[in-house]
């Protein structure tokens, strides 16, 4: 909510900057109008104002206006996102949302709409311009700002628990999804399989094997050096028959 809060905060900021332009933004809606051979409809919806920005702007000052008063539009429609996102919502703030939603569309025809006491925009304008051609883009954003903090208020009288249904629904997913990897990484080795083990213990027999075969190899060696020495020892050096002497 501080988040929401914080967003509304920051678009209101920046509607009293392009509201202190309201000529200006008249002015490039006259001569982007003109451009466009487009005198005679009202400017009733947001889509419009776009396309005469991207074909029939022709200096800075009108693109600079008419794209502030665009970027306004795109972060309402934003926060009307993040609005829907935070709870459920009651009868009365999904009314209010679903307002807010058909406002700032794109091809919502805002020719009929009028923004009333405290606001003054309309009263800036001439009777003509008023009724027949500016009246309602002039009062698209007020209006909203209004709905969005109606909605703001209807949902702080919500219970706590209730306006963190959707986060807490998300965290405790999450939560679950990481038990689970836990609980599968604490499940214990089973058992090698029967072929590993086999092959594993004929290794180790062979090397077993090997070990005795080389031990008795080398105690046949040395019994047999051992003979060969007793029997130099027993005999003494060889001699030639016939010449012993006793």
């Amino acid at each position: 909510m501080n988040e929401v809060k914080e967003c509304l905060r920051n678009i209101e900021q920046t509607y009293k900057i392009f509201q202190q332009q309201q000529f200006t933004f008249i002015a490039a809606l006259e001569h982007t109008r003109e451009d466009a051979h487009d005198k005679i409809r009202p400017v009733a919806s947001i889509g419009q104002v776009q396309a005469y920005m991207d074909h029939h702007c022709n200096n800075t000052t009108d693109r600079r206006i008419l794209l502030m008063f665009l970027n306004i539009c795109s972060e309402l429609n934003k926060l009307c996102q993040k609005l829907e996102a935070l709870h459920p919502g009651t009868s009365v703030t999904n009314n209010i949302l679903e307002k807010c939603k058909l406002l700032v569309s794109p091809s919502n025809d805002l020719s009929t709409i009028r923004a009333k006491y405290p606001h003054d925009v309309v009263n800036h304008l001439s009777c003509d311009e008023a009724k027949n051609h500016y009246g309602g883009v002039v009062s698209l954003i007020p209006i909203v700002l209004d709905c969005m903090k109606a909605w703001v208020a209807h949902s702080e009288k919500l219970p706590r628990n209730f306006l963190h249904n959707v986060s807490d629904g998300n965290a405790d997913s999450q939560k679950r999804t990481q038990q689970d990897v836990s609980a599968k990484a604490s499940i214990p080795l089973g058992p090698r399989p029967a072929t590993l083990t086999t092959a594993t213990q004929t290794l180790v027999s062979y090397k077993d094997y090997s070990r005795e075969q080389n031990s008795k190899h080398g105690k046949k060696e040395h019994l047999n050096g051992t003979g060969r020495n007793t029997w130099k020892y027993l005999n003494g050096p060889w001699k030639p028959p016939g010449k012993h002497s006793f």
